[in-house]
């Protein structure tokens, strides 16, 4: 089992939704965690991405924003940032996968284009699924 961590600023957007996504994907088989290199607590997810995400029947709404830590991070096999730049620690001594999402940030956005955000998010983590699958 791969543990796979989604960083993005605030972690009210695009991690969220990467992190239900891919949990959804891997169906337990390999867990995810997200986090926010800016995050503070409360708020929960925009607005917006709890709509995109409740019209896929996956609730996102009672997550809480949590802060990214140098102690999270090194519960993961795998890194995906995005737009998070040098705020993302790297963990001495550690071999970890890690990739950056160019990906717009969903805040204020119109629905459809977190539409597409979302849409996106569910190819690439479904990809990233197939591939911790096969290096099992």
């Amino acid at each position: 089992m791969a543990t796979v961590l989604f960083v993005c600023k605030a972690n009210r957007g695009r991690s969220v939704m990467s992190q239900a996504l891919f949990e959804r994907a891997a169906g337990g088989r390999h867990r995810a965690l997200s986090a926010g290199s800016e995050a503070v607590a409360g708020g929960g997810p925009h607005p917006e991405v709890v709509e995109a995400m409740r019209e896929l029947g996956v609730d996102v709404a009672g997550r809480d924003p949590r802060r990214l830590t140098t102690e999270l991070a090194a519960q993961a096999d795998a890194v995906i940032t995005m737009g998070c730049g040098d705020a993302c620690p790297v963990i001495p001594g550690r071999r970890q996968l890690r990739t950056d999402w160019d990906l717009p940030d969903p805040k204020d956005r119109p629905l459809e284009e977190v539409r597409a955000t979302r849409d996106d998010i569910d190819r690439r983590v479904r990809a990233l699924v197939a591939e911790l699958d096969g290096a099992g």
